[in-house]
């Protein structure tokens, strides 16, 4: 586990002031996901869709969402980023993408989402 010491060395690096930001925002109230966030880019997973259809309820990516496989549950999905084709798959499904910062205003400490790194 990172210390909150660690997340503001990490964050102090990063050139995205939104990125930044949203670090600084989650470090008080979303440790963990403030950990993911802070890692460098490359260190970020990627996720297929097949894999986030097995995981139950709304959720948190710490990283970017990619098409491959389908996803059958209409689910709402927090991520930094995904590829466009994935966000196709899920609103065909009739589920949602949200951007992180987006959520963030609807939701600052982002509860009720399952982290998923």
């Amino acid at each position: 586990m990172k210390s909150k010491t660690k997340i503001e060395k990490r964050r102090r690096k990063k050139t995205n002031p939104i990125l930044a930001g949203a670090i600084i925002n989650l470090k008080k109230t979303n440790t963990e996901f403030a950990r993911e966030l802070s890692k460098p880019r490359s260190c970020w997973k990627s996720f297929n869709l097949s894999e986030l259809d097995n995981i139950y309820g709304d959720l948190l990516v710490a990283g970017k969402v990619l098409s491959g496989g389908q996803i059958r549950n209409a689910k709402k999905i927090v991520a930094w980023n995904a590829s466009k084709k994935a966000i196709e798959k899920i609103k065909s499904v009739k589920g949602s993408f949200v951007c992180v910062v987006d959520e963030m205003k609807k939701n600052p400490e982002l509860k009720n989402l399952k982290v998923v790194k």
